[in-house]
């Protein structure tokens, strides 16, 4: 069983509120026997475009190499401006070219794995992030079950904060410790039976 946690940070250094949060949840996979990789997916080079290879120096097309090895995609991403990363929208832009394989009759190759979101913030905006990648999903075969979110908003992840990993993690177990189990429960209880 392999999980994917693609981190939609902006950051390139230091760490983040979402690369946090990831290792968090990856730490919960680990507990159930799943073994997760994550994928902080600003140290990639990750061209413009929507093919699945848009040529030299493009190094999506092993991360989407990953991700159809994967049971399971995880989404993990800051809210800025109320949307997702622009580093998970190219993900989503270069993930096109699969649902144009849908549109033209043929089966999604992310057919049967289930998908879960993660976001960090300091105020609004998860549930309109939540539901474009949720419809998102939809539309290339992903099963989103329910209770797959983990969104942690607060004011100790504003932009500039500085909030050491042990005060995220302490955060993290005390306040989503038991929202993040029922998530990954909840994965496995609807990953396809083979």
């Amino acid at each position: 069983m392999k999980a994917i946690i693609l981190q939609g940070t902006l950051k390139k250094e230091g760490l983040s509120n979402t690369q946090a949060l990831s290792e968090f949840l990856a730490g919960v996979f680990r507990k159930h026997q799943v073994e997760c990789h994550l994928i902080k997916l600003v140290e990639h080079n990750i061209l413009p475009g929507t093919y699945s290879n848009m040529g030299p120096g493009d190094d999506w097309p092993g991360i989407l190499s990953q991700l159809l090895s994967a049971d399971i995609l995880i989404f993990a991403t800051p809210i800025w401006w109320n949307n997702q990363s622009s580093e998970i929208q190219r993900v989503i832009e270069r993930l096109d070219e699969l649902h144009d394989e849908v549109l033209a009759g043929k089966p999604s190759r992310l057919e049967g794995k289930v998908g879960g979101i993660v976001i960090t913030g300091d105020s609004d905006g998860a549930q309109h992030v939540i539901a474009n990648i949720s419809n998102f999903f939809n539309a290339i075969g992903v099963i989103l079950p329910p209770y797959a979110t983990l969104s942690v908003l607060w004011e100790k992840q504003a932009k500039g904060v500085e909030t050491s990993r042990e005060e995220l993690f302490e955060k993290y177990e005390q306040d989503y410790g038991k929202t993040a189990e029922t998530m990954v429960q909840q994965l496995l209880k609807f990953l396809p039976k083979e």
